[in-house]
């Protein structure tokens, strides 16, 4: 596949899944390949933000030598904190003091990038993009990566936000809405994967003042299920590139296995390696 300035890059959350797609993306960044428009969801949020100011292996420290330094996953950050990923670590210390984060980098690069969160009130999906103001962009990846029922709801211009993968896992419709065709998507589920668990209406005990929110929880299977559907036909129809795990999936949405991890992002940069030396 030719990279156009009409190609467009599509990330999958997954929590920590998303170790998938640093690996890739690192790949991406040691043969210099960038994209003019990335679209994310969740952990994808969080690794496109490193491929966004152009710093390789920030998203792998994050998310693997980092866990292993100060286990930043607990149920202890749950009860203090509201979230069982440590936001204090996440979004304060490791963007400002540990690995800071390249902003100046960022905001000069020309290509668009956009993370999606879900709208508390409406229920709906939000597409949203910050090149000048650092504190709201850290609003931003930190809305998308807010996994519901474990972590807090996070508020982007008042507005209060969940992550976006509740509505909108896969969003290449909103990359070819936006002008971007063919279109690479980082998946982190293996091909053929379909969700079984059953959706459930959310009872009033949980988000009782966002009755919009319960609805749209209480479709997310079906909905990403059919999302999953409609990129294996395009991609069987050729109109999107997917680059996703091969090997069985061993990591789930919340994990501490480093050595799973190290895995599971070793496939990933080779994948993105034989991708680029593909396009050569």
């Amino acid at each position: 596949m030719q990279i156009g300035r009409k190609t467009g890059l599509v990330l999958e959350g997954g929590g920590m899944r998303g170790v998938f797609t640093s690996g890739v993306l690192d790949a991406f960044m040691k043969h210099e390949l960038y994209f003019p428009y990335v679209v994310a969801v969740s952990a994808g949020a969080c690794n496109g933000l490193s491929y966004m100011s152009r710093q390789p292996r920030r998203a792998r420290y994050s998310n693997i030598d980092m866990l292993q330094k100060y286990d930043y996953i607990s149920l202890k950050s749950l009860l203090t904190q509201g979230s069982i990923f440590d936001p204090n670590i996440l979004y304060e210390r490791f963007p400002n003091e540990i690995v800071p984060f390249d902003f100046d980098t960022y905001r000069r690069n020309p290509g668009v990038f956009e993370m999606v969160a879900t709208n508390c009130l409406t229920g709906r999906v939000e597409y949203l993009s910050e090149k000048d103001d650092a504190r709201r962009l850290t609003a931003i990846v930190k809305a998308s990566s807010s996994l519901p029922y474990v972590s807090q709801i996070t508020y982007v211009d008042g507005v209060p936000m969940l992550d976006g993968g509740i509505v909108d896992s896969i969003p290449v419709v909103r990359a070819i809405d936006m002008g971007f065709s063919p279109n690479v998507l980082i998946l982190t589920r293996n091909r053929g994967f379909r969700s079984s668990e059953p959706d459930i209406k959310v009872p009033k005990l949980f988000y009782g003042e966002y009755p919009r929110l319960r609805v749209a929880l209480s479709r997310r299977v079906e909905e990403y299920n059919k999302q999953l559907e409609l990129v294996e036909r395009m991609e069987d129809w050729g109109e999107v590139v997917c680059i996703r795990p091969e090997r069985p999936m061993e990591v789930e949405r919340i994990c501490r296995d480093v050595d799973k991890l190290e895995r599971l992002y070793e496939e990933g940069f080779l994948l993105g390696e034989k991708f680029c030396m593909n396009r050569k």
